[in-house]
């Protein structure tokens, strides 16, 4: 069975040869730029460089998928957001929002050409023009409430949930329709599945706040997208993962600050989970012997696609990424528990 087969199958929590292995998120450190001879800022910017750093995702660390967007700014800068796009050690970053809450949201019409979108959308047809349907190609969209933290700030898109919860779900209403037209175009240009990502971690959070404002939205963009969707959310969301299973999402990209076996749990059989794995504690320091014993803890607990918790470290070894792949390869075992 391809690598794509084998890996949309257990993004469905379908029955498979072995486990899938795989990042929804970037795996991108400064030690692998080097190996794929692409580097950021660049790499953000050229579709060819973007292109071919994604792609060692398969060719060097050996996961089942691609994923060309490295930053969470893509979007946000077709938007109008000025965005530094970083260094070679520096991931890209914005600090100057575009709007007050309740300020009139305008999404251009080029939206799509504009470079920010332009650039990933030309990078995934690269790959799937590369690779045809042996790995899976997988983009990133980032959710109304992430969106809402680029365009307005995080200071001011967080105080109005509890001073103009309206005035949010209707910026949320429009932003909405962002994510929709950028992961409609990706899948076009050949993306198999996508990364929601939308940043409702606990610190930023709390459960109510998913409840109220983010379960009817996920669902929507769940029934509007058109290719299975990997949920992202960074920290501690043991106390959401049951709001999660109600918007009909296939796949949960999950955190180290849950354990495996209790993310297994609060899921349940239908619910698909990816990542896990710490970035600090695995990817970034752990010995050999870590990796491979992070990697049993995932299969036993019935982890479907295991990789990366979320965007790895620069400084990180890609070594320990590798080692962690090829160890997912060994085991024959898909069910949970077994």
């Amino acid at each position: 069975m391809r690598p794509r087969d084998i890996f949309i199958n257990a993004l469905h929590r379908r029955p498979g040869p072995r486990p899938a292995t795989g990042a929804a998120t970037s795996i991108v450190t400064v030690d692998l730029m080097k190996k794929a001879g692409a580097f950021f800022p660049q790499a953000h910017q050229d579709a060819e460089q973007m292109a071919a750093l994604a792609a060692a995702g398969y060719t060097e660390l050996g996961f089942d998928n691609v994923m060309p967007l490295f930053s969470v700014w893509h979007e946000s800068a077709a938007l109008g957001c000025k965005v530094d796009w970083g260094e070679v050690n520096r991931m890209p970053d914005c600090r100057e929002p575009l709007y007050r809450m309740g300020d009139p949201i305008r999404v251009p019409s080029d939206l799509l050409s504009r470079p920010g979108c332009k650039v990933a959308l030309d990078a995934l047809s690269l790959l799937r023009e590369r690779y045809g349907n042996e790995i899976a190609v997988v983009g990133k969209v980032f959710g109304p409430w992430t969106l809402g933290y680029h365009v307005f700030g995080v200071q001011e898109f967080l105080i109005n949930t509890l001073l103009d919860p309206d005035a949010v779900k209707r910026a949320m209403a429009t932003l909405k329709e962002v994510t929709v037209q950028f992961a409609n175009a990706q899948i076009e240009a050949g993306a198999d599945a996508l990364c929601l990502a939308d940043h409702a971690t606990r610190d930023l959070c709390s459960p109510g706040a998913y409840r109220d404002f983010l379960t009817e939205a996920h669902t929507e963009l769940n029934e509007r997208i058109r290719c299975p969707l990997i949920l992202h959310i960074c920290g501690d969301t043991s106390d959401r993962i049951h709001y999660i299973r109600e918007t009909g999402l296939p796949c949960f990209h999950f955190d180290s600050k849950v354990p495996a076996p209790t993310a297994r749990e609060l899921a349940g059989e239908r619910l698909s989970l990816m990542g896990g794995t710490s970035n600090l504690r695995v990817i970034r320091a752990g010995r050999p012997d870590a990796v491979v014993e992070d990697v049993k803890e995932k299969v036993r607990a019935g982890v479907d696609i295991i990789g990366p918790e979320c965007a790895v470290p620069l400084d990180a070894p890609y070594a320990n990424m590798k080692l962690l792949a090829g160890e997912v390869k060994t085991y024959t075992v898909t069910k949970p528990g077994q």
